[in-house]
């Protein structure tokens, strides 16, 4: 929930998150299929709240959260709603920024989420007291870095490490995406795998390959060494079912 990448390519859309979380938070290993507001959605959940940080729904679409929004912002506890839970109201929508537009976030703490639906790529941002609506070429590739962890020197530097990845080999694939989100490039503290002397730790990493038929999310339990695949058949519209 900590660094998304999102990278159009030539067999459709690739869309990545390495979750960074302190080594007491527990997570499970295989992500999960279950049906929300009559919409299928996998994703992996989190142990302790029960929601998620990354959600697929079966109209093809996707939400995925970062901690934060535009700056490191000081907790405020108790909040009203886990973000995560807030992420499966949100993938289980039929048309996510108009839910997102009236939905009351009052006593929420602040968070990013990237939302995409097939169509489009919108960027949603609620700083505690005010939501930023961004729309994204969907056609280009971008990468975030959440604000509670990196500051703009650590987030920068990540930004030019994924250009140079996006410019390297003859053609960008799932596996090489997950491979890219995997390096820490020698930097504990800042680096796309992080193991902080405060026990913050990337966990995991999960994707979503978005193909025309399906679309399949895997998931690496990095502190385990193991990981897990799941499928989820896309359902048409129903104004293109004949």
């Amino acid at each position: 929930m900590c660094t998304v990448s999102y990278i159009p390519t030539k067999d459709g859309v690739v869309i990545t998150s390495n979750r960074d979380e302190h080594i007491s938070r527990s997570t499970n290993l295989s992500p999960r299929e279950k049906k929300i507001n009559g919409q299928k959605i996998l994703f992996p959940e989190d142990a302790r709240a029960g929601g998620s940080w990354f959600a697929i729904n079966e109209s093809g679409g996707a939400v995925v959260l970062l901690n934060g929004a535009f700056e490191n912002h000081k907790r405020t506890p108790p909040y009203a709603m886990s973000r995560g839970l807030i992420v499966l109201e949100v993938v289980a929508q039929q048309e996510t920024i108009p839910y997102l537009e009236g939905v009351a976030l009052k006593n929420i703490e602040p968070f990013t989420l990237v939302l995409y639906n097939g169509p489009d790529l919108w960027e949603f941002r609620w700083d505690g007291k005010k939501k930023y609506f961004s729309e994204r070429d969907r056609s280009q590739a971008y990468i975030w870095s959440s604000a509670t962890l990196y500051d703009k020197t650590a987030i920068h530097v990540r930004e030019r490490l994924f250009s140079e990845f996006l410019v390297s080999g003859e053609g960008i694939t799932a596996a090489s995406t997950i491979g890219f989100h995997q390096n820490n490039h020698g930097d504990f503290e800042n680096g796309f795998v992080i193991d902080r002397k405060n026990g913050l730790k990337t966990l995991s990493i999960t994707q979503a390959v978005f193909g025309q038929q399906q679309i399949t999310m895997n998931h690496l339990d990095l502190s385990l060494e193991k990981k897990a695949s799941a499928f989820l058949e896309k359902v048409p519209p129903l104004e293109t079912l004949p």
